[in-house]
């Protein structure tokens, strides 16, 4: 690797985006997922291509390849991955051919209109080496799906794959149930029946991607926001050079972490960037992101034209998005990607 190049982590674990393109358009979305999407579903030669470059680097769950974490092994995701249930169970069995421990996949539950056709897929999954499932629960999917698909697709999971169903997050579940919720629900009207100062209170909760642009102005107000240099020096909350929870996405992108519109470059050529790295003359952006240094990446982009925003920031994500947004619409970029992410942040629901 040239001296000075940045060192690309070997993914251990992480996500297979088969598409951006969703049931849903959540206002918490890392990686600002909707039905607005142009579908591209990632094709079976893509696909097989991606998972052969990840087969030698994943590792299994603690429990051994037939267990799941939901950091470990690997996850098929979107959007949501049941849009296209074939090419989901397709690539199951492609990973599970090729050896991959931990397999499962994340669902926000919209396809569960039934007991019997719920069941049928998930056996199916598990018969072509799905070894668990994530469910998503919380006020920002209730919007777009029935409560009673969620439930359902809990109860149908605990009967095929038992204690390798996930449920995210579980105290949005029970607090679902204990309030009586039914049917979708407007995010303004789950607030105010939580509380607004209650709702995001004891639950993992991520300022990035969509949420710092669309949540606050959803709660009414009460998210503290602060000028960029009161986050300069500051860690980002998730190393984004980690090898573990990576995502890849159905455009070839290698994302670092929970980085949505980023790429170290395609995962496709993974040997190769192990073994190049990140070159900050051909990748700056990327390479400030890696560094972590958000003031790095904030001069960069001010001499570029960005303007601080006069209501500031909710988060070092926050800043760190909306600067790379500013970025983005110029094109000089190839760190930059997908494109279409940056647009569809602000978008509302």
């Amino acid at each position: 690797m040239k001296r000075g190049n940045k060192r690309v982590p070997a993914p251990a674990s992480g996500g297979l985006v088969l598409s951006y393109k969703c049931s849903a358009k959540c206002r918490h979305c890392m990686y600002a997922c909707g039905p607005d999407w142009p579908a591209d579903w990632l094709s079976e030669p893509d696909m097989e291509a991606i998972l052969e470059a990840l087969a030698p680097h994943i590792t299994p769950a603690p429990g051994g390849r037939e267990s799941m974490g939901l950091s470990d092994g690997l996850h098929f995701t979107g959007g949501e991955p049941f849009l296209k249930y074939d090419l989901l169970l397709r690539g199951i069995e492609t990973a599970a051919g090729l050896g991959i421990p931990s397999l499962f996949a994340e669902t926000n539950c919209s396809w569960c209109v039934d007991d019997k056709s719920t069941l049928d897929r998930l056996r199916e999954l598990k018969s072509k080496g799905m070894v668990g499932i994530m469910i998503s629960v919380n006020p920002f999917y209730l919007e777009y799906v029935p409560f009673e698909r969620t439930q359902r697709c809990i109860d149908c999971s605990l009967k095929v794959f038992g204690r390798n169903t996930a449920v995210y997050q579980t105290e949005y579940y029970h607090r679902f149930l204990r309030l009586g919720v039914s049917d979708r629900m407007p995010l303004e009207k789950y607030i105010q029946l939580d509380g607004p100062h209650n709702f995001l209170h004891g639950v993992e909760f991520f300022m990035q991607g969509r949420a710092p642009y669309a949540v606050p102005a959803a709660a009414g107000g009460g998210f503290p926001s602060a000028p960029p240099d009161r986050f300069f020096g500051q860690r980002c909350p998730l190393s984004p050079v980690r090898p573990w929870h990576n995502h890849f996405d159905n455009y070839g992108n290698y994302m670092p972490g929970f980085c949505g519109g980023l790429s170290y470059g395609d995962i496709r050529e993974l040997p190769r960037l192990l073994d190049e790295g990140v070159d900050p003359a051909e990748k700056p952006v990327l390479a400030l992101v890696m560094a972590e240094d958000i003031e790095g990446l904030f001069q960069f982009a001010a001499k570029r034209g960005y303007t601080p925003r006069e209501e500031g920031y909710h988060s070092i994500c926050h800043l760190c998005m909306d600067a790379r947004k500013y970025l983005a619409q110029t094109g000089d970029f190839a760190e930059l990607r997908p494109r279409e992410f940056y647009s569809y942040l602000e978008t509302a629901p």
